[in-house]
């Protein structure tokens, strides 16, 4: 290719290229179209051009003859190339997606993207782009399981009431425990983070025993009180009903959600309760303990301290569980529960309106 034009523009057309080349805020290729058609009428020689322009000399030459055709209208436009290949057909397309969602042949148990590409005769890359034009993910499960509690309904009622509209003058405690919590000690220090790689640690440990937290949510305004224990016993949870009754305030009725674990309904737990009739317990149905609100406190504890943690002994891991929190306690956010009862039931029940 080579110079097949001569650039002459006109007055409005130099003070609006002016215009482009000083404009900030245009694309750079905007610029550069610009100072090659300015540079060009100044009579310059194509290498002068393509020098101050940063750009080749076929460049400059094609800029010459696109401003030349269309204007300056045509700098600001590029031309549409149609693609490298046609897109697949609408029934290869529905042929992707109902393989993926059959059952696959032979002993496996889900599609993979090479073998949906060697079945319809089509790239891999291409089987990925619908996959993920329709959001299938054939390589992920999801697990769950359906509560078989005869008074699920009436529990799920109970326990959302409480988070939606607690009553007046009450605590409402979310309580568990998170027991067999371990003191791993790595056998070598950990490598912190650097750019381009992620932080790395030993894959051998050493085991110094394990912790089992108690700890109760307050709802309302998202402290959190906690104790560490040896053992995971009712004798433990009582003393922990104990520590809990010392810190609420004297006259307040106390309302403590919590899951159906034996030691909850231990008979000298019974017997506790009888003596202090201002708490009452409230089981979550079975196989519901999402409802627990302390259960994400301590899927935040065990990924943000825990998982990747190092610890001495178990003295060391129960004073690095108590710091987690005192820090939470420093900054607590109330709990704020979202969905209605309802609409947990009609989910439960299939009857929920599609996602979109």
């Amino acid at each position: 290719m080579a110079q097949t034009v001569c650039v002459i523009p006109s007055a409005t057309d130099l003070t609006r290229l002016s215009a482009i080349v000083t404009d900030r805020a245009r694309p750079l290729k905007h610029i550069q179209r610009a100072r090659i058609v300015l540079l060009s009428a100044e009579r310059l020689p194509v290498l002068d051009v393509a020098r101050q322009a940063g750009v080749g000399r076929p460049a400059v030459w094609r800029w010459q003859q696109r401003y030349a055709e269309e204007g300056v209208e045509g700098l600001l436009r590029d031309k549409t190339r149609p693609p490298g290949k046609p897109p697949h057909s609408a029934d290869t397309v529905a042929g992707v997606l109902a393989l993926t969602c059959s059952e696959p042949p032979g002993e496996v148990t889900h599609w993979t993207g090479r073998a949906v590409a060697d079945a319809v005769g089509i790239s891999l890359r291409s089987v990925q782009r619908i996959w993920d034009a329709h959001r299938l993910q054939p390589h992920r499960v999801r697990s769950f399981k359906r509560s078989n509690d005869p008074a699920f309904a009436a529990k799920v009622e109970d326990i959302v009431g409480l988070y939606m509209d607690p009553p007046r003058h009450a605590v409402v405690l979310s309580l568990d425990e998170k027991s067999q919590i371990q003191a791993l000690e790595r056998t070598r220090p950990s490598r912190g983070v650097r750019p381009g790689r992620p932080e790395t640690q030993t894959h051998d440990y050493v085991r110094h025993g394990t912790t089992a937290l108690f700890a109760a949510l307050n709802v309302l305004d998202g402290t959190v009180i906690g104790r560490c224990m040896q053992r995971h016993r009712h004798d433990e949870f009582l003393r922990f009903l104990n520590t809990i009754e010392a810190e609420v305030p004297a006259g307040k009725v106390t309302h403590v959600i919590l899951d159906n674990y034996a030691t909850h309904k231990h008979p000298k737990v019974r017997a506790w309760l009888a003596r202090h009739p201002r708490w009452t317990f409230h089981f979550t149905p079975t196989s519901a303990s999402w409802m627990n609100a302390v259960e994400g406190f301590f899927s935040a504890l065990t990924r943000r301290r825990l998982k990747r943690g190092s610890f001495s002994g178990i003295v060391d891991l129960q004073a690095a569980i108590n710091r987690s929190i005192a820090e939470h306690n420093h900054r607590p956010k109330p709990f704020v529960w979202t969905k209605p009862a309802a609409a947990i039931l009609d989910a439960v029940n299939g009857t929920a309106a599609p996602s979109e």
